[in-house]
């Protein structure tokens, strides 16, 4: 893709436009070049001392203090006080550069496991929780990862190296290959779920000026009203900490998820499977 957001001749299969939340959306093959350092690298013009690795650490500290949407090249260059110009030797657009920001994420949780050791527990109950516990972690530090489509993510060292732990981790569960893959999706996806409806509630508060205490307090007039007219009994009968702040459903919701894989492991195995 062109600066302008034209479409080039490299095969891309991008649209003319994007608005830069979708990855996969630019130049595929450049993406792929870069993620893979195949690509080649600027002899001349830049500014002596800008990198790759500058520009995409820079893009992501911005997106992480002022979300996706104040990452621009312009914004860039201002950060890493170098001309706009200079950054289009290194990447063609914010497309591309939202590839490599993403690879960079995912490989965040790599980086601690192997400072911790180099990979995932052997036991898969544990490999799970520390598979979803990272992810977490990772989409709290990176709130803007909740905010990219990644239904056609451009796939790096990092992204492939974490499927590849995790499907190590996961393998003596004795399942089929498709299965394992539903199980690292189903565990995100309930990772996601989660830390979209926690990110969604601090993103209220800072929209709206009231914390989540004084909106129920608003409402609550009506709803004791309605509690009171009879018309829902089984609301009106839950007990008084049934929304309490201090019941963890992401631990609650993970430990559910395992003891159903575990329910299948078992049926796998005593089916003549693969001990888990």
């Amino acid at each position: 893709m062109a600066k302008d957001g034209s479409t080039g001749s490299t095969g891309s299969t991008a649209a003319a436009t994007t608005d830069g939340t979708t990855t996969g959306s630019g130049d595929i093959a450049r993406s792929l070049e870069l993620l893979w350092g195949t690509g080649d690298r600027p002899s001349r013009g830049p500014k002596p001392g800008l990198t790759l690795d500058r520009i995409v650490t820079a893009a992501i500290a911005v997106a992480d203090a002022e979300g996706l949407a104040a990452v621009s090249m312009r914004r860039l260059s201002t950060e890493l006080g170098t001309g706009t110009m200079s950054l289009y030797r290194y990447v063609p657009g914010k497309a591309e550069l939202l590839d490599l920001m993403l690879d960079r994420v995912l490989g965040e949780p790599l980086s601690a496991e192997r400072e911790g050791g180099g990979g995932l527990p052997d036991d898969w109950r544990v490999a799970i929780n520390a598979m979803a516990t990272t992810y977490l972690d990772n989409l709290r530090r990176h709130p803007w990862l909740l905010k990219i489509n990644q239904a056609r993510t451009v796939l790096g060292p990092s992204a492939l190296r974490g499927l590849e732990l995790s499907l190590a981790a996961l393998r003596s569960m004795g399942l089929r290959d498709p299965e394992l893959i539903g199980v690292i999706i189903t565990v995100n996806s309930f990772v996601e779920g989660l830390a979209r409806t926690q990110g969604d509630a601090e993103e209220a508060v800072a929209q709206t000026g009231l914390s989540d205490e004084e909106f129920w307090d608003s409402q609550r007039p009506y709803l004791e009203r309605a509690m009171l007219s009879g018309a829902y009994p089984m609301m009106a009968s839950m007990s008084e900490d049934t929304f309490s702040a201090d019941f963890d459903h992401f631990v609650f919701g993970l430990e559910r998820l395992i003891a159903g894989f575990e329910v299948l492991v078992a049926e796998r195995q005593k089916a003549g499977g693969s001990s888990g």
